[in-house]
């Protein structure tokens, strides 16, 4: 306050000494103070405006107690806001200093933090990095693998500070913490869509590792996202996660137990495929529920149900059967849902 009231006046008297850089240090100085506390430039700023306020309402009882004439209080009053901006903009450009430095020093730290999660090191050795990287860690994350970036875009999306990202390595993807808020972000939603992501299961932190293998397994074995569509999460396909963690042995399930398919036409054995399925799922239900399910007639389900059980048998009596005729089933549809 000393030095803005005392620079005011030399500038006023037009005895001003200083250089600008010399004159608007103290001012970058708080800028960087507010952002070493934590804090927002809201109350600085507000502290100026109020400090500009409260000299020009002492300054125009003293011009009028002289006797000063209208126009060169006009020059006052100018004079005194255009110098509180002057000293709000330097603490601003200090604040972006301070900032862009913090993020340059923490930049390794959390790439290594990202990298740590990713492979799935030691829950020590993750909360050691994360203390390093000031990255406070959630309860709670979920991985995003991405497409390739589209060149005629140019510059990306600014992400919000708390996204651990890696989007210049061959397989890129992000880190979102505590993700039920963070998939709410505008910004993420955009980046997600215009890259057509996947968005692995949401879990704690120290299986992120996971969280990424299971959006990448998923990727995989299905068709690319449309850029612009709404990015897909595993959290809604686990079931298809655990029929894709081993595609040979759910093969040899559905070569064993589908076999009665196997001299039916492809058609055919589609049809009968999809009511046996929506029979296991609706827990053996009614030729109504099943005709509900696949859309159709009542009476061509019961039919339908009827060729099943001539083809199946006693197999759909064991629940054990039942069990691997739904995993080969569910495994055969999302083999064709990713062609």
């Amino acid at each position: 306050m000393e030095t803005a009231l005392a620079e005011f006046a030399d500038l006023v008297a037009g005895s001003q000494l200083k250089s600008d850089e010399e004159r608007l240090a103290v001012y970058r100085a708080l800028g960087r103070g507010e952002f070493a506390e934590g804090r927002s430039l809201d109350a600085l700023q507000a502290a100026y405006r109020l400090g500009a306020r409260v000299a020009w309402r002492r300054y125009a009882r003293a011009a009028r107690r002289s006797g000063m004439g209208p126009d060169l209080l006009v020059t006052v009053a100018e004079a005194v806001f255009v110098h509180i901006d002057e000293i709000a903009s330097a603490s601003v450009q200090g604040y972006a200093e301070a900032r862009a430095n913090h993020a340059g020093t923490l930049a390794p730290l959390r790439r290594r933090l990202l990298e740590l999660m990713a492979a799935g090191a030691p829950q020590e050795e993750v909360e050691k990095a994360a203390v390093e990287a000031d990255w406070p860690l959630p309860e709670q994350v979920a991985c995003a693998v991405l497409g390739p970036a589209d060149p005629r875009r140019g510059r990306r999306r600014r992400l919000p500070a708390p996204v651990l990202a890696d989007l210049d390595g061959p397989d890129p993807y992000l880190l979102l913490p505590e993700p039920a808020l963070l998939l709410k972000d505008d910004q993420i939603r955009a980046v997600l869509r215009e890259r057509g992501a996947v968005i692995g299961p949401t879990v704690p932190f120290d299986l992120a590792a996971d969280s990424l293998r299971w959006a990448r397994l998923t990727a995989s074995h299905s068709r690319p996202t449309e850029v612009g569509s709404e990015p897909p999460t595993c959290d809604d396909r686990l079931p298809d996660l655990l029929l894709l963690a081993d595609p040979p042995l759910v093969r040899l399930m559905a070569e064993r137990r589908l076999e009665p398919l196997a001299g039916l036409t492809a058609k055919q054995s589609e049809r009968l495929g999809a009511t046996l399925l929506a029979w296991l799922q609706t827990n053996r239900g009614s030729a109504p529920e099943v005709a509900a399910r696949l859309g159709i007639h009542p009476q061509t389900a019961r039919q339908r149900l009827h060729r099943v059980q001539q083809l199946f048998g006693t197999a759909l009596s064991d629940p054990d059967a039942r069990f691997e005729l739904e995993v080969a089933l569910r495994g055969r549809a999302a083999s064709a849902a990713s062609r």
